[in-house]
């Protein structure tokens, strides 16, 4: 029986009625390159860095193209870039003192798979960054295929970024090993085909209590959730339900294998109370190094991104649709305004895009099969 490739999943799509997108006709063309020469075992077989606006069927290309590795039989893994990166984290640990932990880290990995896949590349802390500087050199020194998806070219990676030199490093593998391929077409995919499922609601507080209801059919539990060694109060939780408000969840001090650590223990999540995002005030903030001091030195000053003062709480709400939005997890609202005016302006616009896209879609019947 002949393993479907990544070309021929593609066919079988636009045939059921999926919308024909010369972009992505592009992409499958350099992803069936790269399937055929991982097959094939080619050496310096090239990797596909597959970025553009959101809803564009990066997420799904990729995953069509995982999905052909694992019929080959061919040693792959599929994750998302959060969750690579807590695994690098935590593997770096357990190598402690080991000279050259990273270089050990990617043989290590190169001999566990053949092709690694990893969705929604996206650098914004100078330690990540320069984590990657190291260690994408290393794999791809040890042959192994990268393949991942981004909403960024790669020079847009970690662009206005402290000591941004750390991660050049890591820009020129990319170069070197992956072609770079821009899905950039006019539909969103994201927001069709389907029936619609209303799981966004303004301004109407009972309309969680009714889904929490039918999705339990018990009394409701408010057993604190401890995440994080944090207990977090909540309005509701059910065997594999959770209902909590914005502020209990989003504005503790959470990080993202937090949010990880929630979406194993609930198939359906639901928030009360969500804000409006952005703001009209503004954090005006000059860095200086430590050896500016107390002084304003002219050589010293770097003005940093406006900032706004929910923007923490954004972030770990970003971190959380984007947890649900992976694990296939219907994430229920109510909120204070309507989707898109949610956050309109601010320091994290760019990102946010992609949570309004991924918020959207979940108001499909289709979102959450299984």
């Amino acid at each position: 029986m002949t393993t479907p490739s990544p070309h021929t999943v593609w066919l079988a799509a636009m045939e059921s009625g999926f919308v024909d997108d010369a972009a992505q006709r592009y992409a499958v063309e350099w992803l069936e390159s790269c399937y055929r020469g991982v097959l094939a075992e080619q050496p310096n077989t090239q990797g596909v860095y597959l970025w553009g606006p959101v809803g564009r069927g990066k997420t799904w290309l990729m995953d069509c193209f995982f999905a052909s590795l694992q019929s080959a039989g061919v040693p792959a893994r599929r994750l998302h870039f959060h969750h690579f990166m807590q695994q690098l984290h935590k593997r770096l640990f357990q190598l402690t003192g080991t000279e050259d932990p990273l270089k050990i880290l990617a043989q290590q990995l190169s001999a566990e798979v053949r092709v690694l896949c990893l969705d929604e590349l996206f650098v914004s802390d100078i330690g990540d960054a320069m984590l990657l500087g190291r260690l994408l050199r290393h794999l791809f020194e040890q042959g192994l295929v990268l393949v991942t998806t981004s909403n960024q070219p790669p020079e847009g990676l970690y662009e206005d970024g402290f000591n941004r030199e750390q991660f050049l490093p890591a820009l020129t593998a990319i170069t070197e090993h992956m072609q770079i391929v821009a899905v950039h077409g006019e539909q969103d995919h994201r927001l069709h085909p389907g029936q619609r499922q209303q799981r966004y609601w303004v301004n109407e507080p009972g309309a969680l209590a009714a889904v929490f209801e039918q999705l339990t059919g018990t009394p409701r539990n408010t057993e604190s959730l401890v995440l994080g060694n944090r207990a977090i109060a909540l309005l509701g939780r059910g065997e594999r339900v959770l209902w909590c408000r914005y502020a209990d969840l989003c504005e503790q001090p959470l990080a993202a294998q937090d949010f990880i650590a929630l979406c194993d223990q609930f198939d359906h999540v639901l928030l009360s109370e969500l804000p409006r995002l952005s703001c009209n005030s503004w954090q005006n903030a000059i860095a200086r190094g430590t050896e500016d001091g107390a002084v304003r030195v002219a050589a010293g000053d770097r003005v940093l991104p406006a900032l706004s003062r929910q923007d923490d709480g954004v972030r770990r709400f970003i971190a959380l649709v984007d947890e649900c939005y992976d694990r296939s997890i219907p994430l229920y609202i109510n909120a204070a305004v309507a989707m898109d005016a949610l956050y309109t302006d601010g320091a994290l616009a760019f990102p946010f895009r992609r949570t309004l896209s991924r918020l959207k879609e979940m108001q499909l019947a289709r979102f959450g099969e299984k």
